[in-house]
């Protein structure tokens, strides 16, 4: 992958990544006003439904925080893996045309997603204002959260992109897929309030859960549950960093096997 980053293809990277940017707001009134109003409109909704209403996170500290840090971290990982799906189709025309390394494609669409978060952490450095939510030392921490969370969401975006050359179902199915995460993600409800050990100890092993709960740790409470501070069994705690590594290797390899016949098959 050394040769993506030569400076002929960082300049043509740089390009993808913008046009993409661009083209996903092409013809909207608000533009890229829609980076922020997304998740805000999304939070606005589920704080409403499930805290005012349901009272799903009663007694979460800094609720509004906790839910919001859920939502712009699923988003993240939504917006990569969603995005990359038919991205190699959508660049058909590129790819028959010039002669570039496939995976930068992918990486270009992936780098929308990193845009978008750091767009919403202006979202957020609000919200703990407005909770007069000071930040903490484990801040520091999430960088590297988040860069686990893109490595996953890669490698699975690299997989998902090149089943579509395909299988055009593969949108459909991973979009079910996605509503079924979602769901399976302590999102919009705290993960302590689940009684069954097994049940907890299986949603602790998915790296979207343990990501999402270790950035609530960070960011808004250190009573939030973190596989790490829930259990003392190393093979729990690492097994979420070996799902990551190995969905990134099975993603990369799969990818590169297809990549050989995506101008024929586009």
């Amino acid at each position: 992958m050394n040769h993506i980053f030569s400076k002929q293809n960082r300049s043509l990277l740089g390009e993808l990544v913008a046009t993409d940017f661009k083209l996903r707001y092409q013809g909207s009134i608000l533009g890229y006003a829609w980076t922020l109003l997304r998740p805000l409109l999304l939070f606005t909704i589920l704080y409403i439904v499930f805290i005012k209403f349901l009272h799903v996170n009663y007694g979460i500290p800094h609720s509004a925080v906790y839910l919001l840090v859920g939502i712009i971290t699923w988003n993240f990982f939504l917006e990569i893996t969603s995005g990359s799906v038919s991205a190699i189709v959508a660049r058909g025309d590129l790819i028959r045309k010039i002669k570039i390394p496939r995976s930068m494609i992918i990486i270009s669409t992936s780098l929308s997603g990193v845009i978008n978060i750091l767009i919403n952490v202006i979202v957020i450095a609000i919200f703990m204002i407005l909770n007069h939510l000071s930040p903490m030392i484990s801040i520091l921490w999430i960088p590297l959260l988040l860069f686990e969370l893109y490595i996953f969401a890669l490698g699975l975006a690299f997989f998902l992109s090149a089943a579509f050359v395909k299988y055009r179902d593969i949108s459909y199915i991973w979009e079910v897929i996605c509503q079924v995460l979602f769901y399976l993600t302590p999102i919009l409800y705290p993960i302590s309030k689940i009684h069954w050990p097994i049940v907890k100890t299986i949603l602790f092993m998915s790296p979207l859960t343990q990501t999402v709960q270790a950035v609530r740790y960070a960011l808004v409470s250190h009573d939030t549950y973190t596989i790490s501070n829930s259990t003392n069994n190393i093979f729990l705690i690492l097994a979420p960093f070996a799902i990551v590594i190995l969905t990134f290797i099975v993603g990369i390899t799969y990818f590169r096997i297809k990549s050989k016949t995506f101008a024929e098959d586009v």
